[in-house]
């Protein structure tokens, strides 16, 4: 998941969590003075990564360009260039530098964590450009094999945090040895992405608690009496198979 520095603000499950606070949602609109040039050092990187979620936020994939980026930073194309050797390495730096794991929370309930990292991300997801943002950085992946590793290594980082948070459920014993933890991760944020991306629903605050409940409850629940077995996995029939009716 990614996210803010800080968290959020919708009370999560149980009502005595207190969410990780989110980073700064400020607008995305402000505009660079293009007859002042960019300096170096620090400041100027964030400028032009400021710059750069700008231009993807209001023009999309298609209008994401040096040319549009550096028009907005009120730098030279050359200057970009220096620093991002292509479009596609500015647009992963932005969104990497913009939007960070979550800090991973530690109140001794596996619960209670994994619902401050949930309202986090329902806070992302709600209050911040990042839906947008997000949208279009799918996008450059699924057209760019370089953009694709490199958005695939910032997901696998910001699943970090609830990976963490459910191996430390399983090391107190809250949670069973043998979760699959992978698994778990897609369930319990899976809804999220769902409704906001795909169904384009609203998204109830109860869906929290009740994504745990369900979630972590199948989690502990033991199958065949006392032992926990694999299910067996389904099979496709062959088409020979269904040539001949299945017989």
């Amino acid at each position: 998941m990614t996210s803010p520095r800080k968290g959020g603000k919708r009370p999560a499950f149980p009502p005595t969590a207190e969410p990780p606070r989110a980073a700064s949602t400020a607008p995305l609109h402000g505009v660079a003075n293009p007859r002042k040039p960019i300096s170096r050092g620090a400041s100027a990187r964030q400028r032009v990564l400021q710059a750069a979620l700008q231009v993807l936020d209001e023009d999309g994939l298609t209008g994401f360009t040096m040319e549009a980026v550096a028009r907005r930073a009120g730098a030279s194309k050359a200057t970009l260039y220096r620093r991002w050797p292509t479009v596609g390495a500015l647009l992963v730096d932005a969104m990497d530098a913009t939007f960070q794991p979550f800090p991973v929370p530690d109140t001794g309930r596996v619960d209670t964590d994994v619902a401050e990292l949930l309202t986090a991300f329902l806070t992302l997801l709600e209050h911040t450009p990042f839906p947008r943002l997000f949208a279009a950085f799918i996008d450059a992946a699924e057209r760019d094999p370089t953009a694709a590793a490199l958005h695939a290594d910032l997901t696998r980082r910001r699943r970090e945090p609830l990976l963490i948070v459910l191996a430390r459920g399983q090391e107190r014993g809250q949670l069973p040895a043998d979760l699959d933890r992978e698994v778990v991760t897609d369930l319990l944020a899976g809804p999220f992405f769902y409704r906001r991306f795909v169904a384009h629903q609203p998204i109830p605050p109860k869906l929290i608690n009740e994504v745990i409940a369900h979630v972590l409850g199948l989690a502990r629940r033991p199958r065949s009496g006392s032992r926990r077995t694999t299910p067996e996995r389904y099979v496709a029939p062959s088409p020979a198979a269904c040539d001949n009716g299945g017989s």
